[in-house]
């Protein structure tokens, strides 16, 4: 899964968690679509053709990030 927005690193991401930014998760290809609404999922960053260097596990509620480790 990837954030909506392509942040660069997992740290961009949760300040922008801490400044209440509002921020979906979406799967790439064919299997975009089944995006979890409520639980955890993994994301990876930042967003393909540049190589993935972070990795995390997110919370989510309604359908937005609400909490990252």
């Amino acid at each position: 899964m990837y954030c909506q927005q392509n942040f660069k690193t997992k740290k961009a991401l949760k300040q922008a968690i801490k400044d209440g930014e509002k921020i979906g998760i979406f799967q790439p290809g064919p299997f975009g679509g089944n995006e979890p609404k409520e639980g955890t999922t993994c994301l990876e960053g930042p967003h393909y053709p540049a190589p993935h260097t972070w990795y995390a596990t997110a919370t989510i509620k309604n359908g937005l990030i609400v909490n990252v480790k």
